[in-house]
């Protein structure tokens, strides 16, 4: 059975995050959406176990849940993102680590020492004084059906082959526990093709998901597998033994739009690509500061493969601009939380079935009928990769146009009329 999968998203306990961010919202959206099995998010956080707990029920042993007041077409696993801050190798490591845990009882025992020797009542991402070895093996030590994986492996800050705390080898991180780690999240300012330049990432399986901090945001990365059954143990089974035949496609967040593509200086409006950046010598020409390096640049700097190289072990993957953003620009606006976008969304969710499922696979004329023919073209320009893109860099999204400027002037124009 196809299943389409979105393994890190957050609750509103997490900083920064929407209060929306409720199980029952989460499962909403996730119909709408087209996510079939999606993350709790911040199972250590204490009020949010207990939603957990009073919110959902286990699905016949499966190890994955339901809504209590609800039916199993969403399924949750339980996850979160743990932040880790030590020292290691006189340096202050800074990493992100995304966990799986198989039961709600491995939770509740991870939870129990966590809250003994740290604070996990701060935030729904706690910050952790213990290195990336030590969290891998207490978790296994509880149930060996832990995953356990470096969450978006390339951002500048917290990951672990970030330009500011990270490593340059996923074994100088884990160290004798890098047997136990069998995947890693692209995050949004990578993709699956820039990961295949390193050949050390070969035996590992390519995760994209959304961390999402908002509902909307859910699904914008996502990944799909093919379950013989629909399991917490064949998801394991799947990642761990990276099962090209099972895992159909990644769906991917154009990288340029992610926050740390390019290096860069946000305050002082500076955006370079790596070339640029080696004549500059990595300083800022305005402030004459060290730019923030990012993530094509750290790839560029450790990867062994060239540009356009294929990993022996690839998966196919699609880049998607989500559907609200398409209808936004579409009809010539510059939010896509305005009420206009929230009626035609409404309306193709209706007569069209879910979001991914517009995206990758209506007929555009059928695309076309429902919502016009401005939004089918845009559809069109996702599918082609005909965009207009502006990287982000240094903490700023990068700007994903769907039209070109003529198209996007034409758009303006008949909106004002």
């Amino acid at each position: 059975m196809e299943q389409i999968l979105d393994l890190h998203i957050h609750s509103k306990y997490s900083r920064a995050c929407s209060p929306q961010l409720t199980l029952p919202n989460i499962e909403q959206t996730c119909r709408r959406k087209g996510v079939d099995i999606i993350a709790t998010g911040d199972f250590t956080y204490p009020a949010w176990f207990k939603h957990i707990k009073e919110e959902l029920e286990e699905i016949q042993q499966t190890g994955l849940f339901q809504l209590k007041k609800g039916d199993d077409a969403i399924k949750f696993i339980l996850s979160t993102e743990l932040s880790l801050v030590y020292k290691d190798d006189i340096k202050c490591r800074r990493i992100h680590l995304v966990l799986h845990a198989p039961s709600l009882e491995a939770v509740a025992e991870l939870n129990a020492f966590l809250d003994q020797h740290y604070n996990i009542r701060s935030d729904g991402r706690p910050i952790l004084g213990m290195t990336a070895p030590a969290l891998v093996k207490l978790c296994l030590d509880i149930d060996p059906r832990f995953l356990i994986y470096p969450a978006h492996i390339w951002t500048p800050w917290y990951s672990v082959f970030g330009s500011k705390s990270g490593f340059d080898t996923l074994a100088e991180c884990f160290k004798e526990q890098t047997k136990n780690i069998y995947a890693i999240e692209t995050g949004l300012s990578s993709d699956p093709a820039m990961n295949w330049r390193l050949t050390a990432l070969d035996n590992l399986t390519i995760l994209s998901n959304s961390d999402a901090h908002s509902l909307a945001n859910i699904g914008r990365e996502a990944n799909i597998f093919n379950m013989a059954t629909v399991t917490y143990d064949e998801i394991y089974r799947i990642i761990t033994s990276q099962d090209k035949k099972n895992i159909v496609q990644t769906i991917e967040f154009y990288p340029e739009e992610g926050m740390y593509h390019y290096d860069g200086h946000r305050h002082c409006q500076i955006s370079f690509e790596p070339t640029i950046t080696k004549k500059h010598k990595g300083i800022c020409p305005v402030c004459k500061k060290p730019l923030v390096i990012g993530v094509m640049n750290r790839v560029e700097e450790l990867a062994d493969r060239p540009t356009g190289a294929q990993s022996p072990q690839a998966v196919s993957f699609i880049k998607l601009v989500e559907l609200d953003k398409i209808i936004a620009q579409s009809l010539g606006l510059k939010s896509r939380q305005s009420k206009q976008v929230a009626t035609v969304y409404d309306r193709m969710i209706k007569h069209l079935g879910s979001e991914l499922n517009i995206l990758m696979k209506v007929d555009l004329e059928t695309v076309k009928q429902i919502a016009g023919e401005k939004i089918a073209l845009g559809v069109s320009h996702v599918r082609l990769g005909q965009l207009d893109i502006q990287p982000g860099f240094d903490g700023q999204y990068g700007q994903i146009n769907v039209f070109s400027h003529e198209e996007q002037a034409i758009n303006q124009q008949i909106k004002l009329l």
